[in-house]
């Protein structure tokens, strides 16, 4: 970090409270306009470093630098101006207005012995009081408000202050999940906008991976990282850390690492694992649909109508429509298909075909220690070579060759995505085997345009770390996907020809 960008710096940071140190050899340093976070367990020493920052705790050694001047520098008053505090546990002697004690937050800018409020003062209030969303009860006593508002007006004191500097001891711990949200937003756009630099234990590792820029991960009064969000999340650190087991992902919408806690307790299973093993016996076959429902929720990994993506489901439909079919919502229509055939969407991976099911082809095998169900639906009306697609004009149309892979074991993220590829693979292999052209630029179609693909694991049982071609779980899932997909692809010409 640059050193005009410091706005706090702490150096061999040791002391706390009277006898041993709580804190020891603490150093680190905050940016201008930086969301900084510090998480550890209890008694890690978080709450005592805010304290010794923000001037309540001396320090035994070291030194604390706020602007490059020393702590021990400024006044009483030029530290309130500097220096706003939001504890965890705020609290009012006096039953006062929310915007008598809002107002509270600008007492250190005043002069002189009768205390003058002017223009800027009011205008400063109402907008801390409308951005904390605290406005609406400006008027009403702080000791009527719930836990969460009374937070959410103590905010409003400490922005009131205009500080550079502002320290928050676990600021959500009252709030519910929407005003969460927003304090953390409104934090988030101050130290863009204004330039403010927030100092918060958060309590919540995902939150603090959401918002902070930088996280120091406190240990026993000791620094055990102080780094961005993805290099301070890692299973093996925050297990050694708390002691808990957790597995690490990333959030949906933003690049940053989301912490899972793994329960000590397993769902109840009364029988052997292999009693409750997909199974062809499962599938049940109509004119409208084949469906399998599952006796334990799988995790999957689909390119489904409803339920694509990563997630648990315990239902699976290949739902047949006509040729022609088109729908401007076709993902209600599916919705509302399950709903009428008693699927519960919620739980479900809902596929479409314009194939007759008749045409269904599935294979079940048996290796040491796992077993796969492959079920596969294929015709080849939309044949396209994915190398020319540019060829092709963009058209939503029914999915031709949908495939479904069910394995009884215990698959890893590689082996998950390592699944799709194989069966891809083998899939294009049927293609060139049987000779299916792509109709407009009449060479060897890869696919067709439409297809769709599952892979649904119970989790139980071996544990599978790789797909590959050449494992053991590659080779059952390429020879069940080639020869269904042959048969299916075969049986649908047939009927095409007849």
């Amino acid at each position: 970090m640059k050193e005009v960008d410091k706005m706090l710096e702490c150096k061999r940071l040791t002391g706390g409270y009277s006898g041993d140190p709580i804190l020891k050899d603490i150093s680190f340093q905050v940016g201008e306009g930086e969301l900084f976070g510090i998480l550890g367990p209890n008694g890690s020493g978080k709450t005592t470093l805010l304290k010794m920052i923000s001037g309540i705790l001396p320090i035994k050694e070291g030194s604390i630098l706020l602007n490059k001047s020393p702590l021990s520098q400024y006044s009483t008053k030029e530290l309130a101006k500097m220096v706003a505090v939001l504890s965890q546990h705020s609290s009012q002697a006096f039953s006062y207005t929310v915007k008598e004690t809002v107002s509270l937050g600008r007492y250190a800018h005043q002069n002189g012995w009768f205390q003058s409020w002017i223009e800027e003062d009011e205008e400063i209030v109402q907008r801390v009081m409308f951005q904390t969303g605290v406005a609406s009860f400006e008027k009403k006593p702080i000791q009527e408000l719930s836990g969460g508002e009374r937070q959410r007006v103590f905010l409003a004191q400490a922005l009131a202050q205009e500080p550079a500097v502002l320290l928050l001891d676990e600021p959500t711990n009252h709030l519910d999940l929407s005003y969460q949200k927003e304090l953390l937003d409104l934090l988030k756009q101050w130290t863009k906008e204004k330039g403010l630099t927030v100092i918060s234990i958060f309590h919540d590792l995902n939150l603090a991976s959401l918002y902070c820029d930088r996280l120091l991960l406190l240990d026993n009064g000791s620094i055990n990282i102080n780094e961005v969000p993805n290099d301070v999340l890692r299973k093996e650190k925050i297990k050694e850390v708390f002691g808990t087991d957790v597995e690490r992902q990333y959030h949906p919408k933003e690049p940053v690492p989301q912490m899972v806690l793994l329960p000590g307790w397993k769902m109840p299973v009364t029988t052997e694992v292999h009693s409750i093993d997909i199974h062809p016996s499962m599938l049940q076959f109509t004119k409208s649909h084949i469906a399998l429902q599952a006796p334990l929720p799988l995790r999957t990994m689909s390119s489904g109508v409803v339920g694509a993506g990563t997630g648990w489901h315990q239902t699976f439909v290949n739902r047949h429509v006509d040729k022609d079919y088109h729908c401007d919502d076709f993902r209600s229509d599916m919705l509302d298909f399950l709903k009428n055939h008693q699927f519960d969407p919620s739980t479900t991976v809902g596929m479409m075909t314009a194939v007759i099911l008749e045409d269904v082809s599935y294979r079940f095998i048996e290796d040491d220690g796992y077993s796969v169900l492959v079920v596969v639906t294929a015709g080849v009306g939309n044949a396209v070579d994915a190398s020319m697609s540019d060829s092709h004009k963009f058209e939503l149309v029914p999915g031709t060759i949908n495939t479904w892979i069910f394995v009884n074991g215990e698959l890893t993220e590689e082996a998950f995505i390592q699944s799709i590829m194989i069966a891809t693979e083998a899939k294009v292999k049927v293609m060139e085997h049987e000779q299916v052209m792509d109709p407009v630029t009449g060479t060897v179609a890869t696919g067709t345009s439409t297809d769709s693909i599952l892979v649904a694991s119970t989790q139980k049982g071996e544990k599978l770390e790789f797909a590959g071609s050449i494992t053991p779980l590659g080779k059952s899932i390429s020879k069940g996907v080639y020869e269904c997909t042959r048969e299916s692809v075969q049986k649908s010409r047939k009927r095409f020809k007849s």
